[in-house]
């Protein structure tokens, strides 16, 4: 546990997968064609709280919706890359553009689809439900399951190893 708490302890940009990560991975569609999904508010509510501590966030997704950018918006995460079904040129994209090392960033994934940018980066997090080859590539696994409380999960471990958690929760105390 102590090497996770060193590389959450160098994290400043953290990118969370959307479908199986914020949401349950369930996909719900409307006989409009339209999409919707699930969101977790306590996972939102963890988010703000990472960012209020400086820790920047993204997400990069395979699949594009409107929802996921309207929940972005309003959690104020404005990296957002929708439609990447290869996800390492988003990741190298973002990197790139905000000069950050591979040891900085933290990615958070379910499937076989982000295991390139999990091999990656300083700090790989699979959700508890996540397929078992990225649980394997994981340096850390959460409790919870993906939309369910391990965004929240993440987002409160790395504000611990950083030291901001507590003063994040003195406001509401």
């Amino acid at each position: 546990m102590q090497d996770i708490r060193e590389r959450a302890s160098r994290i400043r940009l953290v990118i969370f997968d959307v479908d199986g990560v914020l949401t349950d991975g369930s996909l719900y569609l409307g006989d409009d064609g339209l999409e919707y999904k699930a969101f977790n508010s306590r996972d939102g509510h963890g988010m703000v709280m990472l960012q209020q501590s400086g820790v920047r966030l993204a997400v990069i997704t395979g699949r594009t919706s409107n929802v996921v950018q309207m929940r972005m918006e309003s959690l104020g995460v404005s990296d957002v890359f929708q439609g990447y079904r290869e996800k390492l040129p988003a990741y190298e994209e973002l990197k790139q553009r905000l000069e950050l090392p591979d040891e900085t960033i933290a990615y958070v994934g379910d499937d076989v689809v982000d295991l390139p940018v999990m091999r990656r980066v300083g700090l790989a997090v699979a959700v508890a439900d996540a397929q078992p080859q990225v649980r394997d590539l994981a340096h850390w696994c959460t409790v919870a399951p993906g939309g369910r409380g391990a965004a929240r999960e993440v987002c409160e471990m790395i504000m611990d190893a950083q030291g901001t958690f507590e003063q994040m929760m003195s406001r509401y105390r």
